[in-house]
């Protein structure tokens, strides 16, 4: 996979392509039934596919103050298109001025005179240009008139629900791990960097580290226990990982993710790891003293132990 940057006055040199254009958040299986429909036309045509993807989430160029929940950095997006072995990802920065385009301008001064856009993928409930006023008729119209061939891909059903980013948002805030892994195609991340914790682990024997995620909008899931792998230096761990509030040490107002990573020993201040989630183990909870605390942990842990037997 090739990527191309259009920041600035960039155009794309390459040959036509046949594209599609979204912000694509978690590269879910919904996305990747689209992409499918790219390259597969792409082959018939002959020509490269490609992704047009924004940096950016549009609304947080429009509103300053937007905190989006995101399913994915930038980096990160890009490593799962890549997957997907797209010819080409096109990074197209979303501007002010970009918003205020029509559909039709966009298709022509964008996709067709920047880029070259010769075939037009629109997802089956996607909506483009300013307002997102027009429609898949209109998209369609508008492709006769400039030479590009608009074509609306199939939708993408599981258990007779489509499948979308917002849905799986909704998974992790409640903890449905499996489910929201299954709808994304791969285990769900959270990476950062260990910061220093209150080092109250380690008094009862479940030395934890303390994660600072490097990507400050993306969706943590539900508060509680998980097991999950864990990162370090490409070593991969097995781990129980703690999202929560510790209410009952003293219920801190902001939410702690840290991780106690089994057969693991060793200072990790100011390093990097990535945990993928594999199963939610139980909701975060106030216990009466902390023995009755630690006992929980232990039978965390067994659970844990059990559901990653076969991981690795």
């Amino acid at each position: 996979m090739e990527r191309i940057d259009l920041s600035g006055n960039k155009e794309v040199n390459e040959a036509p392509f046949v594209a599609s254009v979204g912000f694509f958040d978690g590269v879910h299986i919904g996305h990747r039934h689209l992409i499918k429909q790219v390259k597969e036309e792409a082959k018939r045509l002959g020509l490269p596919s490609a992704i047009v993807t924004f940096p950016v989430h549009p609304r947080k160029v429009l509103q300053k103050n937007y905190q989006p929940a995101l399913l994915c950095g930038y980096e990160e997006k890009l490593e799962q298109l890549a997957t997907t072995q797209i010819d080409y990802v096109i990074s197209l920065p979303f501007t002010p001025e970009l918003s205020r385009l029509s559909a039709r301008s966009f298709m022509e001064e964008v996709l067709k005179e920047k880029i070259g856009v010769h075939t037009l993928f629109v997802g089956y409930d996607h909506r483009f240009g300013h307002n997102r006023e027009e429609g898949f008729a209109a998209y369609q119209s508008y492709g006769e008139e400039l030479g590009i061939q608009v074509i609306q891909a199939a939708e993408y059903q599981v258990e007779g629900e489509n499948v979308s980013s917002t849905k799986i948002r909704l998974l992790l805030k409640k903890g449905e791990i499996q489910r929201a892994n299954s709808l994304l195609s791969y285990h769900y991340t959270l990476s950062g960097k260990i910061v220093e914790g209150y080092r109250v682990g380690r008094t009862i024997g479940f030395p934890t580290a303390n994660m600072r995620s490097w990507e400050r909008f993306k969706v943590v899931p539900e508060l509680g226990v998980y097991a999950v792998l864990v990162h370090i230096r490409d070593i991969i761990y097995k781990g129980m990982l703690y999202i929560g509030t510790r209410p009952t040490l003293h219920d801190d107002p902001e939410i702690s993710v840290e991780v106690n990573i089994l057969d693991f020993s060793g200072d990790l201040y100011n390093q990097s790891l990535t945990v993928e989630f594999i199963d939610f183990i139980r909701a975060d909870r106030k216990f009466d003293s902390m023995d009755e605390l630690v006992a929980q942990i232990h039978k965390d842990k067994s659970q844990v132990q059990e559901r990653l037997k076969n991981e690795k």
